[in-house]
């Protein structure tokens, strides 16, 4: 069965976004860089994937990407529609209507979509944000790839933004990074 995988960058005090969905704090880290888009090179957005020399690199991990409307938002005013078009892109919304690009617009509820998707064939599933989505999913999250930053923003959009519900996880990997970013990743318990 396919695994819904949540990748994301994180601060130290566990944001995703800055209180205004902002992300621009986060640096892109040439050290990280180097590891991670050679192994994960379908989490390049498509407009960037020739200028991050993975244009023609097979999608290694997933086939399909889920994200919340915010995280949607951001490329989708600046005209971008498709952001992952070398994936199958799944937005959660209740307000936003369809669009015409290969982005598929649910309403429905968010645990059941995902366990459906889970049930098909293929590679794994990205989640790519955000954090009420990620508390949506968290009880169908089967592996967590945080990329820790070594900043604090004492405000924002949390790692998961939902109600207290507990869910172990098994720390299986830990790599540290001269940039001060740290790498975890996590397997559901």
């Amino acid at each position: 069965m396919r695994k819904l995988v949540y990748y994301v960058a994180v601060t130290i005090d566990g944001f995703i976004a800055g209180p205004g969905g902002e992300f621009d704090f986060f640096p892109i880290e040439p050290d990280v860089m180097r590891v991670l888009t050679p192994e994960l090179p379908e989490t390049v957005p498509t407009a960037f994937r020739e200028q991050a020399g993975v244009a023609d690199l097979p999608n290694r991990r997933f086939d399909t990407v889920v994200m919340g409307r915010g995280t949607y938002d951001p490329a989708f005013k600046e005209g971008i529609t498709s952001p992952y078009a070398h994936l199958k892109q799944y937005v959660f919304s209740r307000s936003l209507a369809g669009t015409d690009s290969e982005v598929e617009i649910v309403s429905a509820d968010a645990a059941e979509f995902v366990r459906g998707l889970k049930r098909q064939e293929g590679a794994d599933i990205w989640l790519c944000g955000g954090g009420d989505l990620a508390a949506q999913l968290a009880g169908e999250i089967d592996e967590m790839i945080i990329k820790r930053n070594p900043i604090v923003i004492g405000d924002g959009i949390r790692l998961f933004d939902g109600p207290f519900e507990a869910h172990r996880f098994a720390l299986t990997e830990t790599r540290p990074f001269e940039s001060g970013v740290v790498v975890m990743r996590y397997a559901k318990n």
